[in-house]
């Protein structure tokens, strides 16, 4: 058994429940397994083999979820892509990852076009565009796919260990770097998370963000797993979030913390409009504490936070715990466990500060080629996430910052988070990002970029000064405050302090 079995078992015992809306697109999973099966023949007829690597460079459409379940059927490994990719980025990307197809869109071309040369492990006939409009040189996808059988692709051979797919870390602190998931993995992200958020065959899942990022799995499995509705957005708007889950009865959501922040700001927030809501999730940084609580406010008994790694070790804040553990990220998942360790590996007590170390079924197998990194993140079993920590009393994991976000100032420990929780309580201020700056006297010193709300008047200096009148140490004090339109951010919505930072120092990040 594997994840590309779930698509038939539905098509034949749900076939025509809704499986799929997206834009004014709605498919039975009779009509989905078909697309995929028709997917599944054509890369099978294309010299495709259990094993091969194949690259996604696609927005969020219905040719994307063709191929992660397409893929599953035959032994595939998809390697989704951001479309954000400039040239270098992605030639260096489907070489490392040995891609032998690419599937993108005609909007991609010109990138494509560019680095095919450089390209030499994928054939010509095999780039791939969808659209109705495929430039020259390029394999048109309704071509590749038309004149293909429906019927189910012959039994691949699929072992539970073989991979995937390979998530390329976002590099927010370095290099990406391949992580490898196989259909072990994704299967019990299927089967844990669908209890972990109380799915069922009736539940209606929305996703707004990138289905490329990791974080998408997080429903994306389970949707499939329990035969639901999945409901994709073309991209995240405020207003068309709150008009969907109105309209579709959504019961089920993730968004990252920039996405609530927008969704809670917008001119038609209501909450009578989000009633139907059974679960929102965030994933992908911590929601500042300000932010969660008007949120819990606003739609109390709906709230998860996810902690997490794409290498595989997650902590949830339940919706039942949010009251009495608001400032945690919840605890370790079913068959998980965790420890806190200081530098030397030794295990810290409660309420002490050290790295966040887990260990569980979901843990990936290693980095794609890359065993001296996989021997350094994986430690006698241990996923060593880099991330600073510690856990109460009732044994709730309480995020203190990244380890590589850590500014050492004077010699003492400064957690960016720990200032970023006060600027977002002034009334101006949006959201913030805190990092460190070289500084002569003190090492480094702690820098605040900010995005103030509509209309704000607060200047940089106002900002800095009510900072620094509130903060808990002089060590905390922001040596400089600047004001942006808005935070860069990844394709996973993370922000990209690195990016400010560069930037701020007139740097290339």
């Amino acid at each position: 058994m594997n994840i590309g079995t779930l698509p038939s078992r539905h098509a034949r015992y749900r076939g025509d429940h809704t499986a799929v809306v997206f834009k004014d697109q709605r498919l039975t999973f009779r009509q989905l397994n078909a697309r995929i099966n028709r997917l599944a023949n054509a890369m099978l007829g294309a010299g495709i083999v259990k094993g091969d690597k194949v690259a996604t460079i696609l927005p969020n459409c219905l040719e994307l979820l063709d191929l992660y379940w397409a893929a599953a059927k035959i032994g595939a490994v998809v390697v989704p892509s951001s479309t954000l990719l400039q040239e270098a980025g992605l030639k260096a990307l489907l070489n490392k990852s040995d891609c032998v197809m690419v599937v993108s869109a005609p909007s991609f071309a010109g990138t494509l076009n560019a680095v095919r040369a450089n390209v030499p492990g994928v054939p010509a006939d095999r780039w791939i565009l969808t659209g109705s409009t495929v430039p020259d040189h390029f394999t048109s996808y309704d071509d590749f796919v038309a004149p293909q059988s429906v019927e189910e692709p012959p039994d691949a051979g699929i072992d539970l260990e073989d991979p995937y797919n390979i998530i390329y870390s976002s590099g927010t602190t370095g290099e990406p770097k391949g992580i490898i998931h196989t259909h072990r993995i994704r299967g019990n992200y299927a089967s844990i998370f669908a209890s972990q958020w109380r799915m069922t065959p009736e539940s209606v899942v929305m996703h707004a963000g990138s289905i490329v990022f990791n974080g998408s799995f997080l429903t994306l499995m389970p949707w499939m797993f329990v035969g639901c509705t999945y409901v994709l957005m073309p991209g995240f708007n405020a207003k068309d979030v709150i008009d969907v889950i109105d309209t579709e009865k959504v019961t089920h959501t993730i968004l990252v913390p920039s996405q609530i922040v927008a969704v809670m700001n917008e001119p038609g927030f209501d909450p009578k409009r989000l009633e139907s809501l059974e679960m929102l999730q965030t994933v992908g940084a911590p929601l500042h504490l300000e932010h969660k609580q008007k949120l819990i406010k606003a739609l109390p008994g709906r709230f998860y936070e996810l902690y997490g790694l794409t290498e595989g070790f997650m902590t949830v804040l339940d919706k039942n715990d949010v009251e009495r553990k608001t400032g945690s990220v919840g605890a370790p998942i079913p068959f998980y466990e965790m420890k806190i360790v200081d530098a030397d590996g030794k295990e810290l007590p409660v309420g002490k500060a050290g790295e966040i170390c887990g260990r569980g079924p979901m843990m990936m197998p290693g980095y794609y080629k890359r065993p001296d990194l996989t021997a350094e993140t994986i430690v006698d079993g241990w996923l060593h996430t880099g991330d600073i920590g510690y856990v109460d009393d009732d044994g709730f994991l309480f995020l203190v910052d990244r380890k590589k976000e850590l500014i050492i100032s004077g010699g003492v420990n400064v957690f960016p988070r720990d200032i970023e929780e006060i600027a977002v309580e002034h009334p101006d201020i949006s959201e913030a990002a805190v990092f460190g700056v070289p500084d002569d006297k003190w090492g480094e010193t702690p820098v605040g970029a900010v995005v103030l709300k509509k209309g704000a008047k607060a200047t940089a200096e106002d900002i800095k000064a009510w900072i620094n009148g509130r903060v808990q140490a002089k060590f905390q004090r922001l040596s400089d405050v600047v004001v942006l339109d808005d935070l860069p951010r990844n394709i996973a919505g993370k922000t990209l302090k690195r990016e400010i930072k560069a930037r701020y120092l007139g740097e290339s990040a």
